[in-house]
């Protein structure tokens, strides 16, 4: 069917006249809007946020500690949710205390695992967005009820928590059923 859509649509773009140039152009974009890599699995927008990092080779320490805290129906419903998604590498950089500490108790690791939850569905351009509205960062609102601070740093889309300690998405716009994931490379903590 895409192929017959993609076919179709450059047959129009040909009639309309539009050169060679721009059907090169369309098929890029059309490439590039392909499901995602993220831990060596496609994230396909018509799965929800549990469905798809379920599937991630670098989030299983994650989805462990979600069914844990008992946040898969939360994160199964219709949201629309922003997730920050810490990998395995970055929960491996916590100290074993910190780990120890947080998954011994339900109630703290809900309150750090809701820590890198928004409401809403915020992807890279709005978060961008809301940096340059306040100046130059922006204060993010999490389900878990205190701020996490967005800037930029270059290019890149940096999360500060409410120790200062920072976090930087690796893959951004990962687009879900039920909101966006935003692949992060340090576990934040409230």
């Amino acid at each position: 069917m895409k192929k017959f859509l993609g076919a179709a649509l450059a047959a129009m773009l040909i009639a309309g006249g539009l050169s060679a140039a721009a059907l090169a152009q369309n098929s890029m974009m059309s490439n590039s809007m392909q499901d995602p890599m993220v831990g060596g699995a496609a994230m396909s927008p018509a799965k929800n946020i549990v469905q798809n990092a379920a599937n991630s080779k670098d989030h299983t320490t994650l989805v462990a500690l979600v069914k844990q805290a008992g946040l898969v129906q939360t994160l199964e419903s219709p949201g629309p949710f922003t997730v920050f998604a810490p990998t395995n590498a970055a929960f491996a950089k916590l100290p074993k205390a910190t780990v120890d500490k947080v998954t011994s108790d339900n109630a703290l690791l809900t309150k750090v695992l809701t820590y890198h939850v928004i409401a809403g569905r915020l992807d890279s351009k709005a978060i961008e967005a809301k940096i340059a509205a306040g100046g130059g960062s922006a204060k993010l609102t999490t389900v878990e009820g205190e701020s996490l601070t967005a800037k930029m740093d270059g290019a890149k889309l940096v999360l500060i928590d409410a120790h200062g300690d920072t976090s930087t998405v690796t893959i951004a716009d990962v687009y879900q059923s039920n909101g966006i994931i935003h692949v992060v490379d340090t576990v934040l903590v409230p």
